[in-house]
């Protein structure tokens, strides 16, 4: 009797295309909060009156004006460090989730939504920004997934 082994696996890459694909995905998360981050930063004031705007967040606005920016850059910072690019995954997920949340929230309670993401985002229509936060999500998770079976992978191996 012969034995077959089917491998559920779509695409194969090598350790290296996931790595290099892990480090694009880590690099192209951590250009979009510091875009969006600077953006913020830069044109505080116009931010911050933004946020006063929702009726949702209008009593935490100051707080929220100067906490998305350093947590954007917090993150940004441990995607950058090889060494703490997983945590920086899961925190650019949980930020990411937390903002496609926000937006959905607004959509249902807000009647006037001000947007005040900063620089060509602005730009995006609503179902748009949804979109565009759940691509990156998508992305992010498949960064952590490859990262995991890159570890998999060395602990089967030795």
């Amino acid at each position: 009797m012969e034995s077959v082994i089917i491998n559920n696996s779509i695409f194969q890459f090598s350790q290296l295309t996931r790595q290099r694909i892990v480090i694009a995905i880590r690099w192209l998360c951590m250009a979009l909060f510091i875009y969006t981050a600077n953006a913020k930063i830069v044109d505080h004031d116009r931010f911050l009156k933004g946020l006063t705007r929702v009726h949702l967040i209008s009593g935490f606005a100051v707080f929220v004006s100067f906490a998305v920016p350093i947590f954007e850059i917090i993150t940004a910072t441990l995607l950058l460090i090889p060494q703490t690019a997983k945590i920086g995954l899961y925190c650019f997920m949980v930020v990411m989730c937390g903002f496609t949340l926000y937006i959905i929230s607004a959509l249902i309670w807000e009647k006037k939504l001000p947007c005040h993401c900063g620089g060509a985002i602005e730009k995006l229509s609503w179902s748009q920004h949804i979109w565009f936060n759940l691509a990156f999500i998508i992305i992010a998770v498949m960064a952590v997934r490859l990262i995991n079976f890159n570890k998999f992978l060395k602990k089967s191996k030795s």
